[in-house]
């Protein structure tokens, strides 16, 4: 995908799922010449609420529709940080599902939510139904969220719409991570076929300060592109926005995230005007992880303030 910073300069990221047409034959070949049709079969929904109560962020709203659950909040490191675990209880999304899930964290305080393992979503039927998830996610003044859900892994064949809209108050702080397989490489199964369609907005006051677009075909050439996926079956990306860090701070996230990543793949770190990216890309979920773990580790003390606890489900 391409990244799209209002009033920042261009800047060199590593390709991740498409680039603009303009980029030449490569990524053109990535538009799909199916249109899948657009039948709900699953709806499901969620929304939360977080609240400071006296130093204490809560939950002060949990309600769902469908097969989306939390767990009870979690308080690993005390009451200032509210944990919350999201569940799908089918294990995966088939084709013409919809998830819907909207947060909102309320004035000065601080949420971290994450899932229980990774989701998957399956090959579409023979009919073509999409399968759609829309996150929304919104952070008051002072406030800060932690979106970190484990990796997401796309079944040859799958259909999939994924679209997410942050909207941050002038002061508010945001981390936000995923992790993308294409095809269940472990099993010897490729991403051939399906078609993955992906937006990020991130507004900060009103103001647009992110926006990253693009549709990838499964066995497009585009799959093979420098432009894009330049033949790896994995990607990542972290996205920070608050305090900036110090140029020191960057070079030791760049060092920590290049050995993380291993001799196979490659890392990107770049920090914008109002917003910090980290890029993996390369074969292995497991090295993705650790990137984003250890990009995290050093992102979280810097712009939150918070030692980086890792969350106890990211072991089981």
């Amino acid at each position: 995908m391409k990244a799209l910073a209002m009033d920042e300069a261009n800047v060199s990221l590593l390709p991740t799922l498409d680039e603009t047409a303009d980029k030449g034959a490569a990524a053109a070949t990535s538009i799909v010449t199916f249109s899948p049709v657009v039948t709900p079969r699953w709806q499901a929904r969620l929304n939360l609420g977080f609240a400071n109560d006296a130093g204490t962020s809560r939950m002060v709203e949990r309600t769902h529709t469908g097969p989306l659950r939390v767990q009870k909040p979690l308080y690993p490191e005390g009451p200032q940080v509210c944990h919350a675990i999201v569940v799908h209880p089918p294990g995966g999304v088939v084709g013409g599902d919809e998830l819907h899930i909207a947060v909102s964290v309320g004035a000065q305080a601080s949420a971290l939510i994450t899932t229980p393992g990774a989701a998957k979503w399956y090959r579409a039927n023979a009919n073509g139904y999409l399968s759609q998830q829309s996150v929304n996610l919104q952070v008051a003044a002072g406030a800060s969220l932690e979106w970190l859900p484990q990796e997401t892994i796309f079944f040859n064949r799958a259909q999939v719409s994924l679209e997410q809209t942050v909207e941050l108050a002038p002061d508010a702080a945001y981390l936000g991570c995923e992790v993308l397989c294409f095809g269940r490489t472990a099993s010897g199964e490729s991403f051939d076929a399906g078609c993955i369609t992906q937006s990020t907005t991130i507004r900060r006051g009103g103001k647009l300060i992110w926006f990253e677009h693009g549709s990838l075909g499964g066995g497009a050439a585009s799959m093979n592109s420098v432009l894009t996926l330049a033949g790896a079956t994995v990607c990542a990306t972290l996205l920070a926005t608050g305090q900036a860090l110090p140029a020191t701070a960057i070079e030791t996230i760049r060092g920590v995230c290049g050995m993380a990543a291993g001799e196979h793949g490659q890392v990107g770190v770049t920090q914008m005007k109002q917003i910090l990216v980290v890029r993996y890309l390369g074969h292995s979920s497991e090295a993705a992880r650790q990137v984003m773990i250890a990009a995290w580790q050093i992102i979280r003390p810097h712009m939150l303030r918070r030692e980086a606890v890792v969350p106890r489900i990211w072991s089981t």
